[in-house]
């Protein structure tokens, strides 16, 4: 369940577990173990997962349990008093959970908030063509609706050696892109004494991968230096996705987080003007505590005016153990579903107006391994973050970059052809 930190980690699990000869099966009633790698973001999340737990004993009631993950850390014994959960293991111990199944343990889940070294764990995985790289792990913010940071513990950077190393074996194996990913990556090199930017240089020039995306970033992190290097870089694919969670300043100031509607609307702008046609995706929450219809209303209109892309949108979900749990003027399940269902609007009108501003445009694409299951069309990535649908009858082009023109966009679909 969850981000691309936690996909990156379940890829470590099944490495781990097939090393030592274990098999993976497709339905639980031909498993002897079901391991869930949890998402704890919201009370959602959470309740999601016991569910899936809770069906799985009752499919079947020989079959061991183990929950790891985000849940797992954050609520640690509590869950052993459920009778369909065997084993509860931590964030830090699942990168080597065979380990704590071969013993009698039903419990391990160190506390998060002592560990200051990242758990370098590297991943052999060769079965797509685009792979996550996780390079941090922990957060240092403490924005009043997040409850990972007592998950994930004290912001911790993986080395440049590490990274390079990684990201060279996945070249190795036939990659062509690498997605950066982390808890925060924005925070990467702090505790080291390094900045993004340093490893990026070191990417750049000391790898073998075609192509790198940068997971999500706080924009304060997003600085003049920062942007001027990844316009001139060979490698970074222009697309940005900026943590943003609100369009108002009250609103955002009440959420922990430093950062000014003004300033990243010009940040937006400024990142427009420098790459061409950059993808800018965000996440924006929707009906945070204390939020009103005025407040939501500038959100409204900061949103419509922005050089966005896509925006991710979520009503807000009060989440136990928060400072947002606690704040007054909390808005009904309906006003935070309706102002998210006005924000999905626009997001899909900016994501139609951006499609059809890269009509006519060459682009760069990776074909992907397994052609569309419908239509039998080759798909393609662009740099800019564009799937796209290719009419070709070609079937050894799996797995490499090749130039297209996007033609047309139709029923939600985006076709280009060989250039």
């Amino acid at each position: 369940m969850g981000c691309k930190s936690n996909q990156f980690e379940s890829a470590i699990i099944k490495e781990n577990l097939i090393s030592h000869l274990w098999k993976e099966v497709n339905k639980v009633e031909d498993a002897d173990f079901y391991i869930l790698n949890s998402c704890s973001v919201t009370h959602k999340s959470d309740n999601e997962a016991l569910y899936l737990l809770r069906a799985a004993k009752h499919k079947k009631p020989k079959i061991v349990t183990v929950l790891t993950g985000c849940i797992a850390q954050i609520e640690k014994d509590k869950l052993l008093e459920y009778d369909f959960i065997d084993y509860v293991i931590g964030n830090d111990e699942k990168l080597h959970l065979y380990n704590y199944l071969n013993n009698h343990e039903k419990y391990c889940a160190k506390d998060v908030m002592s560990l200051y070294e990242f758990n370098e764990v590297e991943l052999n995985d060769t079965s797509k063509t685009r792979m996550s790289l996780k390079i941090q792990d922990g957060c240092d913010s403490r924005c009043s609706y997040c409850i990972i940071w007592k998950a994930r513990g004290k912001s911790r950077s993986a080395s440049v050696e590490f990274i390079i190393n990684q990201i060279n074996k996945f070249a190795d194996n036939g990659y062509k892109e690498v997605v950066l990913t982390g808890i925060h990556i924005g925070q990467w090199g702090k505790d080291i004494g390094l900045k993004l930017i340093d490893l990026l240089k070191e990417i750049e020039t000391k790898t073998n991968i075609p192509r790198y995306r940068l997971g999500s970033l706080n924009p304060t992190e997003i600085d003049d230096e920062l942007l001027d290097f990844l316009a001139k870089s060979e490698k970074f694919c222009p697309h940005f996705h900026l943590s943003l969670q609100s369009a108002n300043d009250k609103t955002l100031k009440s959420m922990n987080r430093f950062y000014s509607t003004e300033f990243y609307l010009n940040q937006i702008q400024q990142i427009n003007n420098m790459f061409d046609l950059p993808f800018l995706g965000s996440d924006i929450i929707a009906g945070f505590a204390g939020e009103t219809d005025e407040d939501f209303e500038i959100t409204r209109q900061n949103l419509e005016k922005s050089g966005l892309s896509q925006i991710h949108t979520f009503p807000y979900s009060v989440r136990k153990g928060t400072i947002g749990e606690s704040m007054p003027d909390q808005n009904s399940d309906e006003v935070k579903n309706r102002r998210a269902s006005v924000i999905k609007e626009i997001s899909k009108r900016k994501l139609e107006a951006f499609i059809n501003s890269n009509i006519g445009k060459v682009r760069e694409v990776l074909i992907e391994k397994h052609p569309d299951k419908h239509s039998g069309n080759l798909k393609g990535l662009t740099r800019n973050y564009l799937s796209v649908q290719i009419i070709s009858g070609k079937t050894d082009l799996f797995n490499t970059l090749q130039n297209v023109k996007i033609t047309k966009y139709e029923n939600g679909i985006i076709y280009a052809e060989f250039v």
